[in-house]
């Protein structure tokens, strides 16, 4: 049975680029490897099922996945890949009752994951008014990835996404340019910068380039981020209490899973408050 969701191709449906577990085999916890750390209490090799996925495919530790010493498990985010693998890739036939498939459909997730993940940020670039003189480029892109997502389990397995992923990466940054320069003054420019730990409380980060920025247990109280680029950026423990995100762009519900925050901060409207931020 299919549980197609209506395509992105309509800017502002992201219905199907949002994870739907109780439609998905259990596909993150056993494609994917992770190593014991701070993010995972123990080692598990890609194909292995995780020691607490269930028979019905629901991890058996969920509501205590971060005291259970899995936080990594409740930043990620396979924007809808999961069960669009499942359901439609494998029109419904889970690994468990046909093996044969197994290997396939753990080398297709991975793909697939990147590719939803670039129809987000397309899908949201296309909500951006500003970046009208290149809406046309970002919705042929996202078409013709959004068509690749529906083939089959073959054609999925070679696609280049490290090729595309450079494709869109290049329109995604005329979007965000196009964004950014309504923003008066000069803006920084923190491309890929190592700021783990910097100490960043109430910076004027408004239009700031923060692509692909290490803010790793940042100080970003009271932050002003309104339309900055945080496209790649790694939040992990950055403290954004009071920070003002408003418009910020490119901005996932991984990242803020990541982060630490609390009742003040101000998020993009699309974007849910975690529940173990700070009330």
């Amino acid at each position: 049975m299919s549980h197609e969701h209506a395509s992105p191709s309509s800017a502002g449906d992201r219905l199907s680029l949002q994870a739907d577990c109780t439609n998905c085999f259990g596909l993150c916890c056993v494609a994917l490897p992770f190593t014991a750390s701070a993010d995972f209490a123990a080692d598990k090799a890609a194909g292995q099922p995780c020691t607490n996925l269930q028979a019905d495919f629901r991890c058996g530790i969920h509501a205590h996945l971060r005291e259970k010493g899995f936080p990594g498990c409740v930043v990620f985010d396979c924007f809808g890949a999961g069960q669009k693998v499942s359901q439609t890739t494998f029109g419904g036939r889970d690994w468990r009752r046909a093996p044969h498939t197994a290997r396939q459909m753990f080398d297709v997730f991975p793909v697939m994951r990147q590719l939803h993940e670039l129809l987000w940020y397309l899908s949201q670039a296309l909500e951006l008014p500003q970046a009208r003189p290149v809406h046309g480029d970002l919705r042929r892109a996202l078409e013709d990835i959004d068509r690749l997502t529906r083939g089959s389990a073959e054609t999925l397995a070679e696609v280049d996404a490290a090729a595309l992923r450079h494709d869109v990466s290049d329109l995604l940054l005329r979007a965000s340019e196009l964004v950014r320069a309504e923003v008066p003054g000069r803006k920084k420019n923190h491309r890929g910068a190592d700021l783990i730990g910097a100490r960043l409380k109430g910076a004027d980060l408004r239009g700031a380039n923060l692509r692909g920025a290490y803010l790793i247990a940042a100080d970003l109280r009271c932050a002003d981020l309104r339309r900055a680029d945080v496209i790649g950026v790694d939040f992990r423990d950055a403290d954004l209490s009071g920070a003002d995100l408003t418009g910020s762009i490119f901005c996932t519900q991984s990242q803020l899973n990541a982060a630490k925050g609390d009742a003040a901060t101000t998020l993009p409207p699309e974007l849910t408050r975690p529940a173990h931020w700070r009330t």
